[in-house]
């Protein structure tokens, strides 16, 4: 790790590595930890947990209570602004349906994604420029450190200073900025594991959805508790500014046909989400996400803590989100040739809706009706469907 770990010089900020010299040096140190740790097993991890685990009761009161306050937020936001919307903008029925879902996740994600730019950018943090200060607190110590690795080294020198040394360290104290972002963002993913079963219109790919939120949320809680929460704002932020693109083109697609008519700023907007959407997917997921996450993760980590606590766990966590990241890839990629070959953007991971009208019975129907639809939703949902937005489906899960 460039300057930290060296004996001259001042702190330098590492190059970006290559693909091949991620794979190369992180597998490299990956196996070499593997045989290094001849304790590994359950009883290590057991006592790993109980010594290096820091998160209160409070602040898992919190997670759930903000959990349950996203739904309730999310609820009254549908019902009071964005079916109302739906109605007014004469959306078609199966565009009307889907669009609450697109419109709460935009607000969301756009928030979320400013504050964690904020904190890269307009802080005092240097994380996204220098991906492995993520284990060492301050530049300015870091010299210092530096500064004694090198007056140790030189027989000659005078009597050295105490080292001050601030790499990571365990149960270290979590900026009041970033745990705000991690309760934010903890406890929306909490919320989103249930919208996905019963809130969201059901995918092709909802069922990896539910497993990328789990996988997410225990990103989030596991690295708070166990301070690796510096990499967690990283990693946020190179993900919401995917979901950002992804739903206001999706907004775009809807609002362009209302009414029955056609609107060329909408289509034009879609077109230009669309392509912007692809071209950040893999520059930030799959570029600077394993160069710069993957890369600070699994090399500068052991570099500056050689006995970092769940090393080869969070490491496996980061590389399934990576594969699902790929997976996902491979929706675009045929989203393109959809593109190219129909010369319209849709949402391939959508099943095909053989009745539009009943998609949104939901949002056009009088409350009266829908009193009376009640019973009848109850016996879809009996019979194995699964009713989300309007949208009768079976289950996936």
């Amino acid at each position: 790790m460039g300057g930290h770990t060296g004996s001259t010089g001042p702190v330098e900020v590492e190059p970006m590595p290559g693909y091949l010299d991620l794979i190369s040096r992180a597998s490299t140190v990956m196996l070499g930890a593997w045989r290094d740790c001849s304790t590994c097993g359950l009883e290590l991890t057991k006592r790993t947990l109980l010594d290096n685990a820091y998160i209160t009761w409070v602040e898992i009161a919190l997670f759930f209570f903000c959990a349950f306050l996203w739904t309730q937020i999310r609820w009254g936001l549908t019902e009071s602004l964005f079916k109302p919307l739906a109605r007014w903008c004469k959306l078609l029925p199966k565009d009307a349906a889907k669009m609450p879902e697109s419109a709460w996740k935009l607000v969301f994600y756009t928030m979320s994604w400013c504050y964690s730019t904020y904190l890269l950018f307009f802080s005092s943090y240097s994380f996204f420029h220098d991906p492995p200060s993520v284990f060492y607190i301050d530049k300015v110590q870091a010299k210092l450190c530096n500064v004694y690795l090198q007056c140790v080294s030189d027989s000659d020198a005078a009597p050295c200073l105490p080292p001050i040394c601030p790499d990571w360290k365990s149960g270290m104290s979590v900026p009041l900025d970033i745990a705000i972002a991690y309760l934010i963002q903890g406890s929306f993913y909490g919320h989103s594991i249930y919208a996905t079963v019963y809130m969201d219109a059901w995918r092709k790919d909802s069922a990896v959805m539910v497993v990328h939120h789990i996988i997410t949320l225990a990103l989030i809680s596991f690295s708070y508790a166990f301070r690796y929460h510096n990499v967690g704002i990283l990693v946020l932020f190179l993900h919401d500014i995917n979901d950002i693109q992804l739903e206001f083109t999706k907004l775009n697609i809807y609002m362009k046909s209302r009414g029955g008519g056609y609107y060329l700023l909408n289509d034009v907007l879609s077109n230009m989400g669309s392509v912007s959407f692809s071209i950040t997917w893999f520059w930030f997921r799959l570029y600077w996400f394993p160069l710069k996450v993957l890369y600070a993760t699994c090399v500068s980590s052991l570099q500056s803590v050689p006995n970092i606590p769940f090393y080869f766990f969070f490491n496996t966590l980061l590389l399934a989100l990576l594969l699902m990241n790929i997976y996902w890839f491979l929706f675009i990629v045929l989203f393109v040739v959809k593109v190219l070959k129909m010369k319209e953007v849709n949402d391939v991971r959508e099943y095909e809706d053989e009745d539009g009208s009943k998609a949104a019975a939901g949002l056009h129907r009088k409350p009266r009706e829908e009193n009376n639809d009640d019973d009848a939703g109850h016996h879809n949902s009996a019979q194995g469907k699964h009713v989300q937005n309007g949208i009768s489906k079976e289950k996936h899960l």
